[in-house]
């Protein structure tokens, strides 16, 4: 296995007694040149799990276990804030090592261009660039797409699986658009308040979904098979603050089908009674 991680937690201290806790009792796989994905809605703590992994999140108390030591580069969401404005495309790369930019599509003379000359999907392939030069064992790709139009969209996902496939590179993909996943991942985890509720190969939850969260979430998802007048559902409320995580089941306050017992009963016992949506 190439990375496991283990009961992993995040905790800060806010100051005058009030501590955050983002990511509560984590654990996950990933094997070499497996493609894994982490799913759930902003303010869940998939990105800060990422972090926690390559050891970026400061300040914090963590607990648990990262067992494995691969070489780990990451794509953030927005290139425009990752890459440095005021220097070469060329020289950002170097800075890390050296790659050939048609490898990710990019033209001659790109490495002579600052980022601002660059299109989107063209700033979110210098970033891929950049992590491929560290010749990674595992890519962390939080949010790659975010801002770029379908097409691009997709063609920056093909290319990470197509320079995935030739390094037998493993992929670890944040995001929250269950599409995604079902194209470039074969492992899910769904996250929910810090904890990840429901795990499995991506076939598996994406057409048997137990948690009630997983299939809010696939419900949400728009279709082409419906009408295009079609009620598009949605979860309602958002994902409360980790300093004020629910009791039990912490979907529970959100979740259509709760029972008193939902409150104090953990996350497993209400999968276990949970109706489909």
């Amino acid at each position: 296995m190439l990375l496991q991680v283990r009961d992993l937690s995040i905790s800060f201290d806010l100051g005058g007694g009030v501590v955050s806790n983002p990511v509560r009792g984590v654990s996950f796989d990933v094997p070499e040149g497996g493609r894994v994905a982490i799913v759930g809605e902003s303010g869940s703590g998939k990105s800060l799990t990422a972090l926690a992994i390559g050891g970026l999140v400061d300040r914090a108390k963590i607990s648990g276990s990262i067992a494995g030591s691969p070489r780990i580069a990451y794509i953030f969401q927005n290139p425009m804030q990752s890459l440095n404005p005021v220097m070469r495309i060329g020289d950002q790369i170097r800075e890390v090592g050296a790659i050939d930019l048609s490898l990710v599509g990019l033209p001659a003379g790109t490495e002579r261009k600052y980022p601002c000359q660059l299109s989107g999907g063209q700033q979110q392939r210098a970033m891929i660039a950049m992590a491929l030069a560290q010749n990674p064992d595992l890519l962390v790709a939080d949010e790659p797409t975010t801002a770029l139009d379908v097409t691009t969209q997709q063609e920056v996902l093909e290319l990470v699986d197509r320079l995935a496939d030739a390094r037998n590179m493993a992929v670890l993909l944040i995001t929250h658009n269950l599409g995604i996943v079902a194209q470039h991942s074969s492992y899910l985890n769904v996250m929910y308040a810090g904890e990840i509720v429901e795990a499995g190969p991506v076939h598996d939850i994406l057409y048997a979904p137990v948690h009630p969260y997983t299939k809010g979430l696939l419900s949400a998802v728009p279709r082409l098979d419906r009408p295009k007048d079609a009620f598009l559902a949605d979860i309602p409320g958002v994902v409360p603050p980790p300093t004020a995580w629910p009791t039990g089941c912490a979907f529970h306050p959100r979740c259509a089908f709760a029972g008193e017992d939902c409150a104090i009963k953990s996350r497993v016992k209400c999968m276990a009674r949970a109706p489909r949506y």
